[in-house]
């Protein structure tokens, strides 16, 4: 596969229900654990929309965890469930305005936990900057999806509007 551009800042400081969707299609570059780069569509995002969403981690405020939520989108937020997954976030927007994209898949690799156990994608990638970072970055892949969308998984505990909200984007 051919390398595309990278992906701007200015890609990422937009609104996270217009960067999700705009994710579907591109590439997810990434040094393996064996030292080689390999490139992956990514095929499968959820949107977090900042402190009035009570399924983002940011609606209870800022936090030592979440505190990267609230800088200017293209950092990575990296966060640990179940005490054995290691989630892919990109976080979007302006500062002080938290919002950020689950990776939820790529090429593949289907599951959030899939992809970051087999990238080695840990906490060390926490605050990550996308825009200028050598081992992980987004780029242009020529693709044109044809997007679905639907409802987010696994957060009934969010209630409605929340957990309806037609904010996971997927091929």
């Amino acid at each position: 596969m051919t390398s595309g551009k990278r992906l701007t800042r200015e890609f990422f400081i937009r609104d996270v229900l217009d960067v999700a969707p705009d994710l579907i299609g591109k590439s997810l570059v990434i040094r393996l654990p064996e030292g080689s780069f390999g490139r992956f569509i990514i095929t499968e995002v959820e949107a977090y929309r900042g402190s009035e969403d009570r399924a983002c981690h940011a609606f209870k405020g800022r936090t030592a965890r979440t505190d990267i939520m609230f800088h200017e989108g293209g950092l990575l937020y990296i966060y640990l469930i179940y005490g054995m997954y290691w989630m892919l976030n990109i976080v979007t927007g302006e500062e002080n305005n938290p919002q950020a994209v689950l990776i939820r898949g790529v090429e593949n690799y289907p599951g959030p936990g899939k992809i970051t156990r087999s990238f080695g994608i840990n906490k060390s990638f926490y605050g990550e900057d996308l825009v200028a970072s050598e081992r992980i970055w987004v780029e242009e892949s020529g693709i044109i999806p044809v997007i679905k969308i639907s409802p987010r998984i696994g957060i009934e505990y969010a209630g409605d509007p929340w957990k309806t909200k037609l904010w996971r984007y997927y091929l």
